[in-house]
């Protein structure tokens, strides 16, 4: 009987069930930036940031946001949320998986990337270390005027990303709204912690990895946004 794949369809797109990973192991640092972290001289991820510094080991973000969630984002068609990339060489046609993934702990932090690799596991897990060294952290409030409440549900203002010919567009709403987005950036937000959001999409939206990226730089302009 054939295995079917390990990942199920989600509201938002398709959702890992597990941790990619070969096996989990102790962490020993490899950099000098991990071995303070490990020797907990260095507070928390803001303060890498702060200071500047570029991390290189996805197992800062673990050891500061332990709760990070990963999805797969659907870029392929029909059921297939991967999709391939073919590349002619001297030997022949080489395929390999083309795979997004996005992390997130649904309280400010995520990050996307992409991988790539001749296993659909070794693309997948590619992608998640790639995505959690481009963690960022989105400022959340309420910047809608028809709500004007306190809470963290939704963006400060309205910002706008671009990936290729993609452009998306958020803009703050309401409490109770949801998010009024496509499946490919509900992702993204859900993974923010945005719950109430309005969106707008131009360009060849059928190209979902555009979007996908179109959506992290959307919310990469909302720290850069003057209070």
């Amino acid at each position: 009987m054939e295995n079917k794949p390990h990942n199920r369809r989600s509201k938002g797109g398709f959702k890992s069930r597990r941790k990619f990973e070969e096996e989990k192991v102790e962490w020993i640092p490899r950099t000098e930036l991990g071995k303070q972290v490990k020797a907990e001289e260095i507070e928390s991820i803001d303060a890498i940031r702060a200071r500047g510094k570029v991390i290189r080991e996805a197992e800062i973000a673990d050891f500061f946001i332990p709760d990070l969630e990963e999805r797969i984002i659907k870029i392929g068609n029909a059921k297939r949320p991967f999709k391939w990339v073919q590349r002619m060489t001297d030997s022949g046609r080489r395929n390999k998986y083309f795979v997004i993934v996005t992390v997130g702990n649904k309280n400010g932090y995520v990050g996307i990337a992409e991988g790539r690799a001749k296993e659909y596991g070794t693309a997948i897990a590619q992608a998640v270390r790639k995505a959690k060294l481009n963690l960022i952290k989105v400022p959340r409030s309420c910047g809608s005027w028809d709500c004007g409440c306190s809470d963290q549900h939704s963006i400060p203002a309205v910002v706008e990303g671009k990936s290729g010919s993609v452009k998306v567009k958020l803009m703050p709403a309401p409490k109770g709204t949801g998010l009024a987005a496509n499946y490919v950036s509900k992702d993204l937000l859900e993974l923010a912690g945005i719950t109430d959001v309005w969106s707008k999409t131009y360009g060849h939206t059928k190209t979902r990895a555009n979007l996908a990226f179109a959506t992290f730089d959307a919310l990469k302009k909302i720290s850069q946004v003057k209070k």
